[in-house]
């Protein structure tokens, strides 16, 4: 088995304080987008036997998703989030374990061209395992969304990942947090793509926007609408993710790519929740950036 795009990762439920339940998880968001997009991912997760987990295997399948990489635990539960809003950020009570934690590598036989990945499924060893299974065949770009968790995360295992990628996106109290430096962020970014040997990086800024950095020094910098009304800002991020991703898969300009994940991030914010399950909110993307 092939695949071109492989996400790994976990997939969720986010619960509101409302007590709505919305499809969630970072990797899950980010495959929803690409697949709307036209690019076919192939995720890789792992849901519980449970009406949750029979939920998430039905939306993937009526959003045309591959499901074959999707396992099925018998012993534990569909992950599940409990979000608050406060003054529209959201927080995160991310519960333990879950069936996410626990990926096989059984199923991971194949070979990826492009693997995007986080770091939450990787504070349980199994996930870990089956991660470092997958990118055994060194893929030609391999994405790392870094979006730390606390406390579920290990330096030295978000260190180690990001030495086996070639692109990474994160915050910038995340490059604080993994690269500390008494640097302007442009350096201090610039210092962090040199030691951990990356093609490049995005820096997000919340809502002043994005910069994107290369090893060769070439960077482009993005900033949302001040007339942005924005609903909430979860899956934001994922949202831009997913575009730079396309971006790099179909060797779109760099300036052109963060130009476009701004401006699909800047719609998804002015939706509620981190996902959108209506193709025609894809259809102007697509025609605007030749996909279709």
């Amino acid at each position: 088995m092939s695949e071109e795009l492989c996400v790994f990762g976990e997939v969720l439920f986010d619960v509101f304080p409302d007590g709505n339940q919305v499809l969630g998880g970072a990797p899950f968001n980010v495959a929803w987008h690409l697949q709307a997009f036209g690019q076919s991912p192939f995720f890789i997760s792992r849901v519980g036997n449970d009406p949750q987990g029979n939920k998430i295997r039905q939306a993937m399948l009526d959003w045309g998703m591959d499901t074959s990489a999707l396992q099925t635990d018998d012993n534990l539960p569909t992950g599940i989030v409990n979000i608050e809003l406060k003054d529209g950020e959201p927080s995160y009570d991310i519960v333990e374990p879950s069936a996410y934690d626990n990926i096989d590598t059984v199923f991971l036989e194949n070979s990826c061209r492009v693997v995007y990945h986080g770091s939450l499924a990787l504070r349980n060893k199994q996930s870990e395992k089956a991660l470092h299974h997958l990118l055994r065949t060194d893929p030609p770009l391999v994405f790392i969304d870094v979006n730390l968790r606390l406390p579920w995360w290990r330096k030295e295992s978000v260190r180690e990942m990001l030495h086996q990628a070639h692109w990474a996106k994160l915050n910038t109290e995340e490059l604080d947090l993994l690269y500390p430096s008494d640097k302007e962020t442009r350096h201090q970014l610039t210092d962090f793509i040199s030691d951990y040997n990356l093609q490049g990086a995005v820096l997000t800024h919340a809502e002043k926007g994005a910069e994107l950095l290369t090893s060769d020094n070439e960077h482009y910098s993005v900033q949302p609408s001040n007339s942005l009304i924005i609903t909430d800002t979860v899956g934001a991020g994922d949202a831009f993710t997913s575009v730079v991703i396309t971006g790099l898969k179909n060797n779109w300009p760099l300036s052109a790519t963060i130009q476009r994940a701004q401006q699909f991030a800047s719609a998804i914010v002015q939706q509620r929740g981190a996902i959108v399950n209506n193709q025609a909110f894809y259809l102007d993307f697509l025609k605007d950036w030749e996909l279709i």
